[in-house]
């Protein structure tokens, strides 16, 4: 096996490698100047670890400085160190400019794909930045009330069908973070909803709740920047029946969610992204425009009277 590939064996000392770049001790300074120490990154955690390690190994066996790399790159410092330390992600192109410098033919390009369609246990923390960094999303659901939308005691009373609901108050702060953090933003993200009926239909936390939502689900409707459209029950079957997903549009790239039991799935695949954009476009066509959506949201509100 070649030199470019001698990290797969972790023949050097793993805490001297697997080390994010730029984050603060916790206490104690020399010479009056903080310490800065590097954060641990295991490589055993995900393939987005894994890949973050190979990228630091190559490039220190390179004798690269963080500068070097980024210009071969074609970005900052910064953003090297916030790749190696699992921060940020690497794009298809910084992946094959990488091979041809380090002489590994295609390694990181297919470290890049099976890291994009592995299952990554740190889903939520990157889907919830990307989801507070997005310009546009564009969200299906045909079962609840999106997040954004909830209102404090609908999102109470999903949250107490838990088995387990000792977090419930922390799960409801976290769901209000995520609010603020579209709705409070200077330039609040577009967003564009699509529902199936069955969600306004569906008596959560009863009707005085349900019809406390419904007012809510309108009044944010009114503003400029958010759309909601319904998909009424004599639709019959649609593409969307496959489960709720959202597509997210950062300022250079879309990155989308699948939604699932007991959890979720990230895309950062380009092509697959592509097709989910696809996707939504579809179920949109079977929706009722906005107006006739505020209509049937204001009738179903009087029947939970």
């Amino acid at each position: 096996m070649g030199d470019s590939l001698m990290f797969l064996h972790f023949h050097s000392d793993p805490d001297s490698l697997d080390l994010a770049c730029d984050v603060y001790v916790k206490s104690g300074n020399i010479g009056g100047a903080m310490m800065r120490v590097r954060d641990p990154l295991d490589p055993k955690t995900s393939l987005w670890h894994f890949l973050a390690y190979a990228l630091r190994f190559e490039r220190e066996k390179h004798g690269l400085s963080l500068a070097q790399c980024g210009k071969i790159i074609n970005a900052a410092r910064s953003t090297v160190c916030n790749i190696e330390a699992g921060r940020l992600k690497l794009h298809e192109d910084q992946a094959r400019a990488l091979d041809q410098k380090y002489g590994t033919p295609r390694l990181f390009e297919l470290l890049l794909y099976f890291a994009r369609t592995a299952h990554d246990p740190d889903w939520f923390r990157q889907y919830t930045e990307f989801e507070a960094q997005a310009r546009v999303i564009r969200m299906y659901q045909g079962q609840v009330i999106p997040v954004p939308f909830q209102t404090e005691e609908y999102a109470r009373a999903l949250l107490s069908t838990a088995r387990d609901n000792r977090n419930l108050e922390r799960a409801l702060a976290m769901r209000t973070a995520r609010q603020a953090a579209l709705f409070g933003r200077k330039e609040p993200p577009v967003l564009v909803v699509l529902l199936d009926q069955d969600v306004l239909d569906r008596p959560v936390g009863g009707p005085k709740v349900m019809r406390a939502q419904l007012q809510q689900l309108l009044e944010l409707s009114e503003g400029s920047n958010v759309m909601v459209r319904v998909i009424p029950r004599s639709t019959g079957e649609h593409f969307g029946l496959n489960g709720p997903f959202q597509v997210m549009s950062l300022d250079n790239r879309d990155v989308a969610y699948i939604g699932a039991f007991r959890g979720g799935r990230l895309v950062q695949d380009p092509a697959e992204v592509r097709e989910m954009a696809v996707d939504f476009e579809l179920i949109g066509a079977k929706a009722s425009s906005e107006d006739m959506s505020r209509i049937l949201i204001e009738q179903l509100m009087e029947e939970y009277s």
